[in-house]
């Protein structure tokens, strides 16, 4: 005789959902997925750590600087023995201090404050340049990809001459030619030289994304359906290459940094009284053998973030190459 009743039935098919909605498992999106791979890494987070304690010292920094001490980064003492090159942790007499924990420049001005002030302007430099070069860079590369035949080979043929001819002579050519006369000037101009000569790998690395996805069924969809060759080229195709670009624009910063280093190192990039660590640097190195600390404490900053921002992008490349998904 069967003893179940309804009710253990009812239990039993209770049980039995419970069972198979457990076989279920839980989606994930690439984002999530991506940003778990992120934090195993642990050089990856090291270096996400590291460029967000720098940019935040370098944003709050002065601020704080100029409440707790007055000082700015370009306040000179009015007092005449104060004019000199003291070092980290000492004071005008010599004895311990907190008032300049990197010590002072040739004029008496706090090199902390210089330094975070270098940090404002070298990492604004690295981000709005590498924005300069996305924007010309993924165009470029989507519209040659896209439209392919003879379009592409004229557009990559262009490329390949620039290519040909040196980086940073590019950029000295274009500072030297459109140099300003302010401070303010010669910034912008350096953001426009720097991303418009680095956009060459963006635009092949977004072309070779686009000759991939341009016959898939999501773009012959939109292709059916009429939409504008523009509208598939930047609504359809460019979202699904974000991933390489994402990783390239990562360590594009530094290049660029150590670049407009290497620019303020020759007079060419960031101009009083305005400084960033490449030319704090170039104003260390004259002295580097009498006070060495104006030359190590910009020259260390700028080491860490470069490597840091390293660290981050190959991480992030890890993290986003659907190869090494699991």
């Amino acid at each position: 005789m069967n003893n179940e009743t309804p009710q253990n039935i009812r239990s039993g098919e209770t049980a039995g959902e419970i069972n198979s909605q457990a076989d279920f498992v839980v989606g994930t999106s690439l984002g999530k997925d991506a940003w778990r791979r992120l934090l195993k890494n642990r050089l990856a987070v090291f270096g996400l750590v590291v460029v967000a304690t720098i940019t935040i010292a370098s944003l709050i920094g002065p601020a704080i600087i100029k409440a707790a001490t007055g000082y700015t980064y370009d306040f000179m003492p009015r007092n005449v023995a104060l004019l000199k090159s003291m070092p980290p942790f000492r004071g005008p007499d010599g004895s311990f201090s907190f008032m300049h924990p990197m010590g002072t420049d040739n004029s008496g001005r706090d090199i902390l404050a210089r330094v975070l002030l270098g940090g404002q302007i070298s990492l604004l430099v690295g981000t709005i340049s590498t924005l300069v070069s996305l924007l010309i860079g993924v165009s470029y590369g989507a519209v040659a990809g896209y439209l392919g035949g003879r379009v592409d080979s004229w557009m990559m043929r262009l490329v390949d001459v620039l290519y040909s001819l040196p980086y940073i002579i590019l950029v000295i050519v274009l500072l030297a030619l459109f140099r300003s006369s302010t401070a303010v000037g010669q910034l912008l101009l350096l953001f426009v030289a720097l991303g418009a000569v680095s956009w060459l790998t963006m635009a092949r690395i977004v072309r070779g994304q686009v000759l991939s996805l341009k016959n898939q069924e999501f773009v012959l969809a939109a292709r059916a359906t009429g939409v504008s060759t523009p509208r598939i080229i930047f609504r359809h195709i460019v979202p699904n290459t974000l991933g390489p670009v994402i990783v390239y624009a990562t360590l594009t910063i530094p290049t660029v940094m150590l670049s407009e280093a290497f620019l303020s190192f020759l007079g060419l990039g960031v101009q009083p009284p305005l400084a960033s660590w490449g030319s704090l640097a170039a104003e260390g190195i004259q002295n580097i053998a009498i006070f060495p600390w104006q030359l190590i404490f910009p020259g260390v900053t700028m080491a860490v973030t470069l490597f840091s921002l390293n660290f981050l992008g190959d991480g992030l490349r890890d993290a986003l190459d659907p190869q090494t998904r699991k």
